[in-house]
């Protein structure tokens, strides 16, 4: 896959002296994006005055957040340096719960992850959730070689309607999970601030900050999960809707191919995915685990891709028309090279049939795949204590 153009990040600041704060997180996401950049570098792309980002670049450098790599050589009088994040100023805690695995990464201030574990279980109920987390993050933490203290907190991401939303195999007890206070899951050993978001969300904010979105200010992101979700993020923002319910892609009708209609996700999805893979003796785990490489499993993904390209087409010709987004990303669990099939069917598709649409966007597979969920949801404490906020996509932190 061919990556999209690296394109440098506009920012606004403010020189007003009660917007510090907001102009020391706009300079710090601008090298965090951007860098190695120098402080004429920064003035130019924050429109702040060449005096307030030698102060805000001071700050940064006492406490330990940017370093400098290296000079500028070139020019006249003492070379400019360039500054670059300092990938272990801190550190987060990123959980995806769905309703076929919870896994759980650590990542540094860039965002790579440095230890991650994950437990393939239908149907989790919040205990063992609770359960897996606490025997586990000890140990992640070691795999990481860091320690609690460098933790700025924990991010959560499942998806909307976990315990409602009928999918195969769904036991009636899983919808405690619609009654329960997800961050005090996350209470106890480490006693830090928790941010609960969908996982869609979480997956779309994470490749705005460290994939693709850096490269598209407008995108629209489908997650193939257990389940099917949707983001969109317009103009380096997050879009959430009036009910905080935008991208909800899985819950349109399409052909069920047996002469009725059916939600999308019911068949673009692991769990649609799993019942022909099942009626031939294998599992979505057997899938996940082949990559590509067993035989018998290939006829049936490319048979499911086929008619999953089938039921996205008007949708996505529908987010063309309505949204216009300048790309359209797929990540997931779903292996890349399936991913890959998948969009160049569908973009080949679109543009044999959507000839109304007046613009078709490429799609891509996403950058973060496998793990999109988990980091976009340890992005979260990183965005809410240092990135500035008009293009954050937290909700409120609940301290447990």
């Amino acid at each position: 896959m061919t990556a999209a153009p690296r394109a440098r990040v506009g920012l606004s600041g403010t020189n007003l002296e009660r917007a510090a704060d907001h102009n020391q997180r706009v300079t710090l996401h601008a090298i965090r994006v951007n860098g190695p950049l120098t402080r004429v570098d920064l003035a130019n792309i924050t429109g702040l005055t060449h005096a307030t980002i030698a102060n805000i670049t001071k700050r940064l450098l006492a406490e330990g957040l940017i370093e400098e790599a290296g000079r500028l050589r070139g020019g006249r009088g003492q070379p400019p340096a360039k500054l670059i994040v300092n990938p272990n100023a801190c550190y987060s805690l990123g959980v995806n719960i769905d309703r076929d695995h919870v896994t759980m990464v650590v990542v540094n201030f860039l965002g790579q992850t440095l230890a991650r574990v994950s437990r393939e279980v239908e149907f989790a109920l919040p205990d063992e959730v609770r359960s897996f987390y606490r025997s586990s993050v000890e140990t992640l933490l070691k795999r990481a070689k860091i320690d609690v203290s460098q933790l700025v907190g924990v991010g959560v991401a499942q998806p909307d309607d976990l315990g409602l939303v009928d999918l195969p195999g769904r036991p009636v007890a899983y919808a405690e999970w619609e009654s329960m206070d997800v961050a005090s899951l996350f209470a106890e050993p480490l006693n830090l601030p928790v941010f609960v978001e969908n996982d869609a969300a979480a997956a779309a904010m994470g490749e705005l900050q460290l994939g693709l979105g850096q490269g598209f200010s407008s995108f629209f992101y489908v997650l193939i999960s257990s389940a099917l979700g949707g983001g969109l993020v317009i103009d380096g923002a997050y879009f959430r809707g009036a009910d905080g319910r935008s991208g909800e892609l899985g819950f349109l009708m399409s052909d069920d191919g047996r002469g009725g209609r059916s939600q999308i996700q019911n068949f673009v999805s692991l769990s649609g995915l799993s019942r022909p893979l099942e009626a031939v003796g294998f599992s979505i785990v057997d899938m996940l685990q082949s990559q590509g490489r067993n035989e018998k499993i290939e006829p049936i993904v490319d048979a499911w891709i086929e008619e999953a390209v089938e039921r996205l087409v008007e949708p996505l010709t529908a987010i063309n028309c309505l949204i216009n987004p300048a790309a359209v990303l797929i990540g997931g669990r779903l292996p890349g090279p399936y991913v890959d099939r998948l969009a160049d069917h569908l973009g080949t598709l679109l543009q044999q049939r959507a000839t109304n649409a007046p613009v078709i966007a490429p799609i891509k597979r996403a950058m973060l795949a496998e793990d999109a969920p988990a980091v976009g949801a340890a992005i979260l404490p990183f965005s809410h204590f240092l990135l500035p906020k008009p293009n954050a996509l937290w909700k409120a932190p609940a301290r447990v």
